[in-house]
Order: structure tokens, then C-alpha cells, then sequence
């Protein structure tokens, strides 16, 4: 029995509505651990980017300033 056999024959409400609305219920919470999970790891590649390349600009402006002067 397929999806589609499931459903022919109920009103339009029940397989635009109805069946979204109880998967967001049941799987809500499993939806949204995921989303904030993604939106962390984004977070911390984003914080070490910048550092890393805050890292490399002091590093390369150190560099280039202590080769011109003397040690």
C-alpha cells in the first residue's frame, strides 16, 4: 500500500495540513536539536576563522616590522 493509495480520497486540508502540523509535533524537537546544532558548529567555524586569521594578520604585521629592525 502506497502513500498515495493512503491518501486519495481524503480532503485536501488533511495532507496539507493536518499531516504537517503532526509531523512538526512529533519531530519538533528533533527539528529544532538539529537546526541549533548546525547554527553552533556555523558559529564556531565563523569564531575560528577569525581568529585564525586575526592570528595571521598580527603575525605577518609583526613580521614585517621586526625585519626591518634590528633584534
Amino acid at each position: 500500500m502506497a502513500v498515495r493509495e493512503i491518501f486519495t480520497g481524503m480532503p485536501w486540508w488533511v495532507k496539507w495540513i493536518a499531516v504537517p502540523v503532526i509531523a512538526i509535533v512529533v519531530f519538533g524537537g528533533l527539528i529544532a536539536s538539529v537546526i541549533g546544532f548546525v547554527i553552533g558548529v556555523l558559529f564556531k567555524v565563523l569564531i575560528f576563522v577569525i581568529l585564525v586569521g586575526g592570528l595571521v594578520f598580527v603575525v605577518r604585521k609583526f613580521m614585517s616590522s621586526s625585519s626591518r629592525g634590528d633584534w
